[in-house]
């Protein structure tokens, strides 16, 4: 880049190195190995009789970046190698565990490194280790037995597990399934997952950790000159999130401001941002495999507005409800309808709504009989729920999802209500008499408030008989707009 513009950044990333303050070197605890050994274990007590086969994840062919393990492989084997195979065979609850190897090449050795052998593997890992290679004759020999086989999906992500089906590992099993007309297959996730969903004291310490680096990115983001563009302040989110000791952003980062703020997961960070505008950071690291997920909403010329603080408080009124209705024991339907009823109420006192009650045609399939909240107006500017699991997934397994909706000991979820409002939202309604009446009256309103997207969005830990709080980069307008004010002035070529 031209010399001028690399002055320029030097300056800016030597004014944030001296605004941030170094984390202590604290100690966080690793997961042993007898943990990982318990939770074979205890799948292998739900399993009871059958075969367990899960696949890790592939070498990256895509780039040249490194490779991240699966979120559930990992969870039951430790192993962050690609290329690998987990079998488990199970006999009256009791469990045989062997992984399957894939050594690298001599020659790829050298750019990528060599992996673990097997006398590695069983020393570190406690988990007997074949070749490959050896993979599909042990599981034809094993369906030949006639035991029902689990499986673990190798998909990337459990939210896109529909769109993933063409992986090694859903390929492998069609093909023992083809030469042994019988055989009962059966999904291991719903086992796994819940076991996974219930965090241990080590997977809540790395969560503290991930959580507590994601904060000072934040932070950091308040505190660099007044930006021009999306992506400096991505710049200095993740760059404060590697400085600390993240290993990577737990997803894309989301920087978005004016009407990108307003598109929930916009993720090219390549806008312009101006004053007047508000941003939305939803940005967070991964520690140690542990995701961390967090949401700001900053003014860009470090004051809100007074239509940016009206939707900016509706906001964080409900955040606070939800937390009210977080305890353990308590319901995370009743948390969320708490805080959809704080943001339609008010909603409707600033005009952006037809009243409270008020319907519309949503422009996506919904049962309006069945769920008439879903097609409450309110629902329009604020289209997501406010709640998911954290852990080795950033939508990771929560025990609130089981039946009873109940908060437990050992949950890890965000909490992140959100209001969008544009008039360009309007123009997505299918032209109905209902929505043109909608439209007729709140678009005057709208125009007021027009591209004004906010989220807040913390993480949270049930540890014992309370909530905790582990995101703690300043959420109240008064706390944001104090840190924004110690910016210093923009350097200007």
């Amino acid at each position: 880049m031209p010399s001028l513009a690399r002055s320029r950044s030097r300056i800016l990333a030597g004014m944030l190195a001296s605004l941030l303050v170094a984390l202590p070197a604290v100690a966080v605890a690793q997961i042993p190995a007898s943990e990982f050994a318990a939770r074979r274990d205890s799948l292998a007590a739900r399993v009871q009789n059958g075969v367990v086969v899960a696949f890790g994840g592939r070498t990256p062919v895509s780039d040249f970046g490194p490779f991240y393990q699966l979120p559930a492989f990992h969870y039951l084997t430790n192993f962050d190698e690609p290329d690998a195979a987990f079998v488990m065979v199970v006999q009256n609850g009791r469990g045989t565990n062997t992984l399957f190897l894939t050594p690298v090449g001599a020659r790829q050795a050298f750019y990528y490194g060599r992996r673990p052998d097997s006398a590695t593997v069983v020393r570190d890992l406690g988990v007997r280790a074949r070749s490959f290679s050896a993979l599909a004759s042990y599981v034809d020999s094993l369906a030949g037995a006639r035991l029902p086989i689990y499986t673990l999906h190798d998909f990337a992500d459990a939210d896109f597990a529909d769109q993933d089906s063409l992986t090694r590992g859903q390929e492998f099993i069609k093909t023992v399934k083809a030469k042994h007309a019988g055989l009962e297959l059966r999904d291991a996730h719903e086992i796994v997952d819940e076991l996974r969903a219930k965090k241990s004291p080590a997977e809540m310490a790395l969560l503290r950790k991930a959580a507590e680096i994601s904060t000072e990115g934040h932070r950091a983001a308040m505190l660099i000159p007044e930006p021009s563009k999306e992506y400096e302040i991505q710049a200095a989110l993740e760059g404060t999130f590697l400085r600390l000791g993240g290993a990577r952003p737990s997803y894309g980062s989301i920087v978005g401001g004016g009407i990108h703020g307003t598109q929930l997961h916009y993720m090219r960070d390549r806008g312009d941002v101006k004053p007047g505008d508000v941003v939305v950071m939803d940005a967070a690291t991964e520690y140690e495999g542990y995701a961390a997920d967090v949401t700001r909403t900053l003014p860009v010329s470090g004051r809100f507005t007074a239509e940016q603080r009206a939707i900016y408080q509706l906001v964080r009124d409900a955040q606070a409800a939800a937390e009210r209705n977080s305890k353990p024991g308590m319901s995370a339907v009743a948390a969320q309808d708490s805080s959809i009823d704080i943001r339609v109420k008010g909603l409707a006192k600033l005009g952006l709504v037809e009243s409270a009650d008020a319907q519309f045609d949503p422009p996506w399939p919904a049962d309006c009989k069945a769920r008439p909240r879903s097609c409450n107006q309110a629902m329009f500017w604020m289209i997501h729920g406010i709640s998911h699991g954290i852990g080795l997934a950033v939508h990771d397994p929560a025990q609130f999802y089981a039946k009873d909706h109940l908060f437990k000991e050992g949950d890890a979820f965000t909490i992140e209500p959100g209001i969008y409002i544009s008039t360009a939202a309007l123009d997505a309604l299918p032209d109905t008499p209902k929505n043109k009446a909608f439209i007729a009256k709140v678009l005057p309103t709208v125009r007021r408030y027009e591209n004004t997207g906010v989220r807040i969005e913390d993480d949270y830990l049930i540890t014992g008989n309370k909530l905790e709080r582990i995101s703690l980069a300043p959420r109240e307008i008064d706390e944001v707009e104090a840190l924004m004010s110690k910016r210093p002035a923009r350097v200007v070529p």
